[in-house]
C-alpha cells in the first residue's frame, strides 16, 4: 500500500481578512503556520513518509510543505512546484473581501462565482478551468509515480484539491459543490495496485 496526501495549505493572510486570493502570493497567517505543524504531526504520527512533493508555485502552499517536511523529519526532501497546481484565478475578484461582494452582487451570485464547475467569475477561472490545466499534469507527473507504489505530498490550494477530487473519481462536476476541504488537515488517499482504495481525514492524536 501507498499514499497520496492531498493538503490543503494552512490559513493564509487573506484567507483571515476573506478575501478572494486566487494567483496572488500571500503569506500563511500564524494561524496557518500552526495548522502546517499540526499536519505534519498527523502524519508523523501514523508514520507515513514521502518519496515526491509537489506544490503550486505559491508561497502559502510550498511553505505549508516546508513545515510539513521538517515535522515528518524530511526537511531536505525536494519539492517540484508548478504553476499548473496554482489556485483558481479569481480574476476581477481577486482581493475583494467575500462580504463586500455579497452585499454588492447578491449571495446567490457570489456563490455561483465560488462554487459552481463552469462559470467563470469576471477576468477569471471556472473550477473547470482547473481541471483542465491540473489533470494533464497529474497524470503526467504523479499517476505514474503512484503506480510505482510511491507516496506522495501535494500541498496545493482548496480548488486546485478539488480539481483532484474530480480527477480521482470521488466527485463530479455535479457534486463536488459538496467538498469540503479544511485548511491543514491532510487528506489521505491509500493506494492499492496503483488505484485509490479509500481516502480520509487524518486528525492529529
Amino acid at each position: 500500500m501507498n499514499y497520496l496526501v492531498l493538503l490543503r495549505h494552512g490559513e493564509s493572510v487573506w484567507n483571515k481578512e476573506n478575501r478572494f486570493t486566487g494567483f496572488t502570493d500571500v503569506e500563511l497567517s500564524p494561524t496557518g503556520v500552526e495548522e502546517a505543524r499540526t499536519a505534519g504531526a498527523a502524519l508523523h504520527g501514523k508514520n507515513i513518509r514521502f518519496d515526491n512533493v509537489f506544490t503550486s508555485t505559491l508561497k502559502r502552499a510550498y511553505t505549508t510543505a516546508d513545515i510539513v517536511l521538517k515535522e515528518v523529519g524530511q526537511g531536505g526532501l525536494e519539492q517540484v512546484r508548478h504553476d499548473d497546481l496554482r489556485e483558481r484565478d479569481y480574476g476581477d475578484l481577486t482581493g475583494l473581501n467575500k462580504d463586500d461582494m455579497r452585499k454588492k452582487y447578491g449571495e446567490e451570485q457570489v456563490h455561483i462565482w465560488r462554487r459552481s464547475y463552469d462559470v467563470q467569475p469576471p477576468g477569471g477561472e471556472s473550477l473547470k478551468d482547473v481541471v483542465a490545466r491540473v489533470e494533464p499534469y497529474y497524470r503526467a507527473h504523479i499517476a505514474p509515480l503512484l503506480k510505482e507504489g510511491r507516496n506522495v505530498l501535494l500541498a496545493a490550494h482548496g480548488n486546485t484539491l478539488r480539481a483532484m477530487l474530480i480527477i480521482l473519481g470521488e466527485y463530479t462536476p455535479e457534486t463536488v459543490n459538496n467538498a469540503e476541504i479544511p485548511t491543514g488537515v491532510p487528506l489521505v488517499f491509500e493506494f492499492e495496485n496503483g488505484a485509490a482504495s479509500k481516502n480520509y481525514f487524518l486528525k492529529a492524536a
